[in-house]
Protein backbone atom coordinates (compact mmCIF):
# COMPACT_ATOMS: atom_id res chain seq x y z
CA UNK A 1 0.00 0.00 0.00
CA UNK A 2 1.04 3.43 -1.02
CA UNK A 3 0.10 5.96 1.69
CA UNK A 4 0.92 8.73 -0.28
CA UNK A 5 -2.02 7.22 -2.50
CA UNK A 6 -3.99 6.69 0.56
CA UNK A 7 -4.09 10.03 1.61
CA UNK A 8 -4.66 11.66 -1.84
CA UNK A 9 -7.84 9.64 -2.01
CA UNK A 10 -8.37 10.87 1.18
CA UNK A 11 -7.90 14.08 0.25
CA UNK A 12 -10.24 13.80 -2.12
CA UNK A 13 -13.05 12.97 0.09
CA UNK A 14 -12.52 16.32 2.35
CA UNK A 15 -9.87 14.71 4.88
CA UNK A 16 -6.53 16.34 5.79
CA UNK A 17 -3.13 14.73 6.18
CA UNK A 18 -2.43 15.29 10.13
CA UNK A 19 0.86 13.06 10.31
CA UNK A 20 3.11 11.18 7.82
CA UNK A 21 5.85 9.38 8.27
CA UNK A 22 7.82 7.22 5.75
CA UNK A 23 10.86 6.08 7.90
CA UNK A 24 11.05 2.95 9.34
CA UNK A 25 7.75 2.49 8.45
CA UNK A 26 5.06 4.37 6.26
CA UNK A 27 2.42 5.56 8.17
CA UNK A 28 -0.06 8.20 7.77
CA UNK A 29 -3.19 10.02 9.53
CA UNK A 30 -5.82 11.70 8.35
CA UNK A 31 -9.20 13.53 9.65
CA UNK A 32 -11.83 15.00 8.62
CA UNK A 33 -14.09 16.51 11.40
CA UNK A 34 -14.04 14.20 14.42
CA UNK A 35 -13.31 11.23 12.28
CA UNK A 36 -9.53 10.18 12.55
CA UNK A 37 -8.27 7.24 9.88
CA UNK A 38 -4.96 5.83 10.27
CA UNK A 39 -3.10 3.64 7.80
CA UNK A 40 0.26 2.04 7.61
CA UNK A 41 2.23 0.21 4.50
CA UNK A 42 2.64 -2.99 4.17
CA UNK A 43 5.08 -4.91 1.69
CA UNK A 44 3.20 -7.34 -0.69
CA UNK A 45 -0.57 -5.99 0.40
CA UNK A 46 -3.23 -7.23 -2.48
CA UNK A 47 -6.04 -4.74 -2.16
CA UNK A 48 -8.30 -7.36 -3.63
CA UNK A 49 -7.45 -9.75 -0.98
CA UNK A 50 -8.25 -7.13 1.94
CA UNK A 51 -9.77 -8.07 5.19
CA UNK A 52 -9.41 -4.31 7.00
CA UNK A 53 -12.96 -2.91 8.04
CA UNK A 54 -14.22 0.22 10.28
CA UNK A 55 -17.24 1.05 11.13
CA UNK A 56 -18.26 4.77 11.67
CA UNK A 57 -21.22 5.70 12.81
CA UNK A 58 -22.94 9.20 12.32
CA UNK A 59 -26.35 10.57 12.98
CA UNK A 60 -27.32 11.63 9.43
CA UNK A 61 -25.45 9.47 6.79
CA UNK A 62 -26.65 11.96 3.52
CA UNK A 63 -24.18 14.90 4.32
CA UNK A 64 -21.09 12.39 4.54
CA UNK A 65 -22.53 10.84 1.72
CA UNK A 66 -23.00 14.17 -0.81
CA UNK A 67 -19.10 15.96 0.39
CA UNK A 68 -17.84 12.35 -0.52
CA UNK A 69 -19.73 11.94 -3.52
CA UNK A 70 -18.86 15.73 -4.35
CA UNK A 71 -15.12 14.85 -4.05
CA UNK A 72 -15.10 12.01 -5.73
CA UNK A 73 -17.35 13.42 -8.62
CA UNK A 74 -14.82 16.69 -8.67
CA UNK A 75 -11.27 14.62 -9.46
CA UNK A 76 -13.00 11.59 -11.60
CA UNK A 77 -15.90 12.86 -12.93
CA UNK A 78 -18.09 10.03 -11.79
CA UNK A 79 -19.08 8.38 -8.73
CA UNK A 80 -16.64 5.31 -8.65
CA UNK A 81 -19.20 2.39 -7.98
CA UNK A 82 -17.20 -0.47 -9.24
CA UNK A 83 -13.46 -2.14 -8.88
CA UNK A 84 -10.88 -0.49 -6.07
CA UNK A 85 -11.24 2.27 -5.41
CA UNK A 86 -15.48 2.95 -5.11
CA UNK A 87 -17.95 3.99 -2.94
CA UNK A 88 -21.64 2.30 -2.52
CA UNK A 89 -24.53 4.73 -2.86
CA UNK A 90 -27.05 4.69 0.48
CA UNK A 91 -30.16 2.97 -0.29
CA UNK A 92 -33.68 3.96 0.18
CA UNK A 93 -35.38 2.12 2.79
CA UNK A 94 -39.05 3.08 4.46
CA UNK A 95 -38.51 6.42 3.15
CA UNK A 96 -34.99 7.27 4.78
CA UNK A 97 -31.50 6.51 3.22
CA UNK A 98 -29.16 3.88 4.91
CA UNK A 99 -25.71 3.67 5.42
CA UNK A 100 -23.15 3.18 2.42
CA UNK A 101 -19.64 1.69 2.16
CA UNK A 102 -15.98 4.00 0.89
CA UNK A 103 -13.44 0.60 -0.21
CA UNK A 104 -10.34 2.91 -0.72
CA UNK A 105 -7.14 2.45 -2.85
CA UNK A 106 -5.85 -0.52 -0.54
CA UNK A 107 -8.63 -2.32 0.00
CA UNK A 108 -9.83 -1.35 3.35
CA UNK A 109 -13.91 -1.06 4.00
CA UNK A 110 -15.02 2.23 5.67
CA UNK A 111 -18.51 1.02 6.31
CA UNK A 112 -20.44 4.36 7.16
CA UNK A 113 -23.79 3.62 9.16
CA UNK A 114 -26.60 5.87 10.66
CA UNK A 115 -26.76 5.42 14.66
CA UNK A 116 -30.49 4.48 15.44
CA UNK A 117 -31.97 1.38 14.61
CA UNK A 118 -34.69 1.94 12.01
CA UNK A 119 -37.68 -0.38 11.13
CA UNK A 120 -37.78 -3.24 9.04
CA UNK A 121 -39.00 -2.86 5.28
CA UNK A 122 -42.66 -3.37 4.81
CA UNK A 123 -42.69 -4.68 1.13
CA UNK A 124 -41.21 -7.82 -0.65
CA UNK A 125 -38.85 -5.65 -2.76
CA UNK A 126 -38.00 -3.33 0.05
CA UNK A 127 -36.67 -7.05 2.23
CA UNK A 128 -35.30 -7.68 -1.26
CA UNK A 129 -32.95 -4.45 -1.58
CA UNK A 130 -32.24 -4.90 1.94
CA UNK A 131 -30.99 -7.83 1.47
CA UNK A 132 -29.48 -7.11 -2.26
CA UNK A 133 -27.37 -4.49 -0.54
CA UNK A 134 -26.40 -6.26 2.40
CA UNK A 135 -24.43 -9.26 -0.14
CA UNK A 136 -23.05 -6.41 -2.55
CA UNK A 137 -22.08 -3.43 -0.59
CA UNK A 138 -21.37 -5.25 2.95
CA UNK A 139 -20.07 -8.41 1.57
CA UNK A 140 -19.17 -7.94 -1.84
CA UNK A 141 -20.82 -10.61 -3.94
CA UNK A 142 -22.42 -8.61 -6.57
CA UNK A 143 -24.04 -11.65 -8.25
CA UNK A 144 -25.99 -13.06 -5.18
CA UNK A 145 -27.22 -10.04 -5.01
CA UNK A 146 -27.97 -9.39 -8.75
CA UNK A 147 -30.04 -12.74 -8.40
CA UNK A 148 -32.30 -11.59 -5.40
CA UNK A 149 -32.62 -8.47 -7.15
CA UNK A 150 -33.63 -9.62 -9.95
CA UNK A 151 -36.28 -12.46 -8.63
CA UNK A 152 -37.99 -9.73 -6.64
CA UNK A 153 -38.23 -7.55 -9.70
CA UNK A 154 -39.59 -10.47 -11.37
CA UNK A 155 -42.28 -11.02 -8.46
CA UNK A 156 -43.04 -7.46 -7.61
CA UNK A 157 -46.36 -6.03 -7.47
CA UNK A 158 -47.48 -3.67 -10.62
CA UNK A 159 -48.20 -1.02 -7.35
CA UNK A 160 -44.71 -0.88 -6.45
CA UNK A 161 -41.80 2.08 -7.73
CA UNK A 162 -39.24 0.07 -8.85
CA UNK A 163 -37.43 2.92 -9.90
CA UNK A 164 -34.53 2.30 -6.96
CA UNK A 165 -34.40 -1.38 -7.56
CA UNK A 166 -33.41 -1.16 -11.33
CA UNK A 167 -31.24 1.79 -11.00
CA UNK A 168 -29.35 -0.86 -8.28
CA UNK A 169 -29.68 -3.45 -10.41
CA UNK A 170 -27.70 -1.67 -13.10
CA UNK A 171 -25.00 -0.75 -10.66
CA UNK A 172 -24.57 -4.02 -9.98
CA UNK A 173 -24.40 -5.03 -13.54
CA UNK A 174 -21.73 -2.11 -14.13
CA UNK A 175 -19.51 -3.15 -10.81
CA UNK A 176 -19.66 -7.56 -11.89
CA UNK A 177 -18.89 -6.35 -15.61
CA UNK A 178 -16.19 -3.90 -14.71
CA UNK A 179 -14.61 -6.42 -12.92
CA UNK A 180 -14.18 -8.41 -16.54
CA UNK A 181 -17.63 -10.86 -15.62
CA UNK A 182 -20.38 -11.31 -17.50
CA UNK A 183 -23.19 -11.04 -15.26
CA UNK A 184 -25.30 -13.85 -16.28
CA UNK A 185 -22.43 -16.34 -15.72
Amino acid sequence: MDIDEMASFYEMLGFSVTYRQTRPNPYVCVRREDLNLHFYGMPGHVPEESHSTCVVIVEDTGPLFEAFAAGMRERHGKLLVAGIPRMTRPRLRNDRYTGFTVVDPAGNWIRINKAAQEPEAKTPLARAMENAARQADARGDERQALKILEGALKKADASEDVTEAEAFRDELIERITSSGQRPDA
